[in-house]
């Protein structure tokens, strides 16, 4: 993770979302091992902040005190002592990430213990959840310029999904999208990981068995007999229409990208709107491929065989790469050979 938001070129992440969204799981999954701050809840008897060498409670439960969010009152003296001191030895450590777990509602009287924050954030990188409530620092902290937010609430963009299924299957010897894998036909993976992420979606297929599987998953199909890959991008995007914030280009014929890649591949568009992004394992770049809005024209202009990895090429300062941790994410069956190594995969991962 720490990879892919290098190439972001952001210093932060801060994740946020109402309480129960799963911020704190999100983050342990993320930052395991990394300096951290953390804030633990003891039900009836208050909260406490966790972090190097320090155990502090910083907010006590008063049912009985109207007027008091979640009967909580912050104990400012926790936050200027040993906060501050908590701030400044994560601050100190070896690594370049630090977690804080959470920024809350508690801290808003503690100016000594914001400005250790403030400086933290000038010395680390910060993996933050960040309570959503409409306080200044906790506005100031998913404005600055230098965070990627993620909101748990909203976490993907309204973004076009073409699934490009036009080929001729004529390597794989018949038409490989329904050939069997997993006990269902290989197009079936690809929809089912995909659908739910982009509810925008289209499948474009010059195969009638294709069309129907695809109607029958929920998703809107053109059926086509045009001759190039420029002619399935441009249909796809035709269908879909403009002024989606961007558009995904998914192989029909990809099964294996799990459904976590397909998601760090909607967050990093809904972050970076307006960067090309892709997969990529190591030096070798891959699909799915996502094109920000603005580059519809462009796409619909693609002509013979030109594809969105030739716009991307024509454009190479504008693409980011979102590594895939096995290389078997982007392997595509182009011979009937491909699904018996599916298979194992498929089988060794509980797909």
């Amino acid at each position: 993770m720490g990879r892919s938001l290098e190439i972001l070129s952001k210093k932060h992440l801060f994740i946020t979302g109402k309480r129960g969204a799963g911020k704190s799981t999100l983050l342990a999954q993320l930052f395991s091992g990394a300096p951290a701050l953390r804030t633990l809840a003891r039900p009836g008897e208050g909260v406490w902040l966790e972090g190097p060498g320090r155990t502090l409670q910083v907010g006590r439960y008063a049912l009985d005190t109207p007027g008091i969010p979640g009967g909580m009152v912050p104990l400012p003296g926790g936050f200027e002592e040993g906060g501050v001191a908590a701030l400044e030895a994560c601050a100190a450590a070896k690594g370049e990430w630090v977690v804080l777990d959470e920024v809350g509602y508690l801290e808003k009287d503690c100016p000594r213990y914001l400005a250790a924050l403030d400086s933290l954030l000038e010395k680390k990188r910060v993996a933050a959840a960040i309570r959503k409530e409409d306080l200044p620092h906790l506005n100031a902290l998913p404005a600055r310029t230098d965070a990627w937010v993620v909101d748990l609430d909203r976490p993907f963009p309204a973004l076009g999904w073409v699934v490009m299924a036009s080929g001729r299957g004529e390597r794989f010897g018949s038409n490989k999208l329904m050939a069997p894998l997993g006990g269902k036909p290989l197009l079936a993976h690809v929809l089912e990981r995909g659908k739910s992420l982009f509810p925008h979606g289209v499948v474009v297929t010059r195969w009638p068995d294709t069309a129907a599987l695809a109607r029958q998953m929920g998703m809107g199909t053109v059926l086509h007999n045009k001759p190039h890959r420029s002619d399935t991008v441009r249909l796809g995007l035709e269908a879909l229409g403009p002024g989606l914030t961007g558009y995904l280009f998914s192989p029909g014929d990809q099964p294996l990208v799990t459904p976590g890649t397909l998601q760090v591949l909607a967050l990093c568009a809904g972050a970076c709107p307006h960067r090309i992004w892709r997969l990529a394992f190591g030096d070798t770049p891959g699909a799915p491929i996502y094109f920000p809005g603005e580059y519809y024209p462009a796409l619909t202009a693609l002509t013979g065989k030109e594809g969105g990895g030739a716009l991307a090429k024509k454009n190479p300062r504008q693409v980011s790469y979102i590594p895939v941790r096995e290389e078997w994410e982007l392997w595509d069956a182009d011979h009937p050979q491909d699904l018996e190594r599916m298979e194992q995969v498929l089988a060794r991962s509980g797909q």
